[in-house]
C-alpha cells in the first residue's frame, strides 16, 4: 500500500536518539557521533554516519532518567506529587517517543530528515514547556506523513501531563529553566527569560495549549493503516479460528525428523506451539512471550511468586490432568479491568490434536536443543541460541519477528513452491491473533461480551479495536434464527 511504501522509506532514515543506559537495548550498528555546535552557533552538517543509531547526550539522558525514576519508583520523593505510575513497557514506549522528538529537533534542516538542527548541548526536557516546540514537531510529522494520527494526540497528552498542576514532573522541576538557551527559529531570548522568571505560568500555558491542540487534531486524525489488513482472508472466512488453525497443521505437515535435524525440528515444534497457544489463550504478546514454564517433576510457583514476577506460568495440573496456564492479574496491561476483578487468569489447555503430547515433547526434547549452552531464562518460548547469544529470552522485537517468520514460512500461500495454506495472507505479528478470536466468536454468537472473554478484555474494547463484525455478518446471524420459521413450516 502507499503507506507501507512510505514506512519502508522512512525506516531507512534513523533520526531518533537512543538511550541504551535507560532501555538496556544495544544500539544497532555503529553509534553515530552527536552533532555539536559550530563556530557560528549553528549545527554542523549531518553525515551519512548520522543515519545510524545515535546516542542521546549525557545531560538529556540524565534528565530522562530522573523523569523515569519519578514515574516508576514505589514511593515519591518528599515534596513531590504524581498521578499514576509507569510500568516497564510504558517506560520503553515513552523513551522511544521522546527519542524521536529530540532526534527530529537535532537533525539538520538540509538533511533528508529535514529536522530543526538544534545542537546537542541545547537539548533538554525543559524545551517541552513551550507551545512552539510541540507545534513544530506535530506539523513536522504531519508534513512527513501527509496527515495527522492519534500518535500526535498521545504525544500532546504526554506534554499536558508533564505540566499538569501539582502532579506534573516538569512543573515541579523549575531549575530546568536555567538550561534553556535561545534557538533560532524556535525560541527567542525573551521566551527563555520569561520561562525562567515565571515557570508556573509557562507550564500553565503549555498545558492549556496541549489540551486544545489534542482536541483539534483528534477531530481530523486518520487511521494510517488498517490493523485487519494482514489477516483479512482469515477474518472473512466463516470460521476465522479454523482458517488460522491451518497454519499450525501446515507446521506439523512440514516438520522435519527430530533425529536427523534436531534444531530444525525444535524450531518447528516452537512454531506449532506459538500458533496453538495463541489460539487457545488469546494473550497479548508480552504475556505470551513472558510465560514461564514448570516441568512436571517440579513444584509450580505460588501465586505470590508470580505476582512478584508479574508473569504467568504453564504447568501440569494433577487435579485436572492437563497443562494449565496461570497468570496473575497484575501481569496484564488492563489489570484493573472488570474482567479480572483482582483474580488471576487460569485456563486448562484442552488436549485437542494431541496438544498435551506436543507440549511434553517440546519441554523434554526440543527446548533444550534451542537453548544449547546458554543459561535457561525459565520462559516457555526461547530463541534459537548461538555461541554469541547473550540471552535465550525473547524481547518485544525478536518475538514479533519469530511470529512473523512462522507466518511467512507456513501461513502465506506461495504459488511457486505450493507451500503455505492461506491465499492473500500478509506478514503480521502475534497481536492479530486477538482479532481472529474476537471476530470468530462474534460471527458465531454476535455477543461482544463472549468475545471479550476470549481475549481477557471488555465488550467495549472488542467493539472498538478487535472485532471485525460487518453488517453482512450481523444480517447472516439474524437470518439463521429467522430461517428456522421457514424450515419448521
Amino acid at each position: 500500500t502507499e503507506y507501507r511504501r512510505y514506512q519502508a522509506d522512512a525506516a531507512k532514515l534513523r533520526y531518533g536518539l537512543r538511550f541504551p543506559s535507560l532501555t538496556g537495548r544495544k544500539p544497532q550498528g555503529r553509534p553515530a557521533p552527536i552533532q555539536d555546535q559550530g563556530e557560528d552557533g549553528d549545527a554542523l552538517p549531518t553525515t551519512g554516519l548520522a543515519r545510524t543509531a545515535k546516542e542521546a547526550p549525557p545531560r538529556l539522558t540524565a534528565e530522562l532518567a530522573e523523569l523515569i525514576r519519578f514515574k516508576s519508583s514505589t514511593l515519591t520523593d518528599i515534596g513531590f506529587h504524581r498521578n499514576g505510575v509507569w510500568n516497564e513497557e510504558t517506560i520503553l514506549q515513552k523513551v522511544e517517543h521522546l527519542g524521536l522528538l529530540f532526534g527530529a529537533m537535532h537533525a539538520a534542516p538540509d538533511d533528508a530528515v529535514a529536522g530543526l538542527g538544534v545542537p546537542a548541548g541545547q537539548l533538554t526536557l525543559a524545551l517541552l514547556v513551550f507551545p512552539r516546540t510541540w507545534d513544530w514537531y506535530i506539523q513536522w510529522r504531519e508534513a512527513r506523513r501527509g496527515f495527522f494520527t492519534r500518535w500526535e494526540v498521545d504525544m500532546l497528552r504526554l506534554g499536558a501531563a508533564l505540566t499538569r498542576k501539582r502532579t506534573g514532573w516538569l512543573r515541579q522541576m523549575p531549575e530546568l529553566a536555567m538550561r534553556l538557551l535561545p534557538i533560532k527559529g524556535l525560541l527567542s531570548a525573551a521566551d527563555v527569560e520569561a520561562a525562567r522568571q515565571d515557570w508556573d505560568t509557562a507550564c500553565d500555558r503549555l498545558h492549556a495549549h496541549a489540551v486544545a491542540r489534542a482536541k483539534e487534531i483528534e477531530r481530523v486524525a486518520r487511521v494510517h493503516r488498517d490493523p485487519f489488513e494482514p489477516i483479512l482472508p482469515v477474518l472473512e472466512a466463516d470460521s476465522p479460528v479454523g482458517e488460522y488453525r491451518k497454519i499450525a497443521d501446515e507446521v506439523l505437515r512440514l516438520a522435519p525428523d527430530p533425529d536427523r535435524y534436531p534444531r530444525a525440528a525444535a524450531e518447528a515444534a516452537r512454531a506449532f506451539l506459538l500458533i496453538r497457544l495463541g489460539l487457545h489463550l488469546g494473550l497479548r504478546q508480552k504475556n505470551l512471550r513472558q510465560l514461564m514454564v514448570c516441568p512436571r517433576d517440579r513444584l509450580p510457583r505460588s501465586e505470590r511468586q508470580l505476582e512478584a514476577l508479574k508473569r504467568g506460568e504453564i504447568r501440569w495440573s494433577e487435579r485436572d490432568h492437563g497443562w494449565e496456564v496461570v497468570i496473575p492479574a497484575n501481569a496484564f496491561k488492563n489489570a484493573g479491568s472488570s474482567f479480572f476483578d483482582g483474580r488471576p487468569f487460569r485456563l486448562v489447555l484442552p488436549d485437542l490434536g494431541s496438544l498435551h503430547r506436543h507440549i511434553d515433547e517440546f519441554i523434554r526434547r526440543h527446548r533444550p536443543v534451542l537453548l544449547g549452552k546458554i543459561a535457561d531464562p525459565g520462559t516457555f518460548f526461547v530463541k534459537t541460541t548461538k555461541v554469541t547469544s547473550r540471552t535465550a529470552e525473547y524481547d518485544q522485537n525478536t518475538f514479533y519477528e519469530a511470529w512473523r517468520l512462522v507466518i511467512q514460512r507456513y501461513g502465506i500461500y506461495n504459488p511457486y513452491t505450493q507451500r503455505g495454506v492461506i491465499k492473500g495472507l500478509l506478514p503480521h505479528g502475534p497481536h492479530n491473533i486477538r482479532d481472529v478470536l474476537a471476530t470468530h466468536i462474534l460471527k458465531q454468537t454476535g455477543s461482544y461480551e463472549r468475545a471479550s472473554y476470549a481475549i481477557q478484555d471488555t465488550p467495549d474494547m472488542v467493539a472498538k479495536h478487535y472485532g471485525r463484525f460487518l453488517p453482512q455478518d450481523k444480517s447472516a446471524l439474524a437470518a439463521q434464527i429467522l430461517n428456522q420459521v421457514w424450515l419448521a413450516a
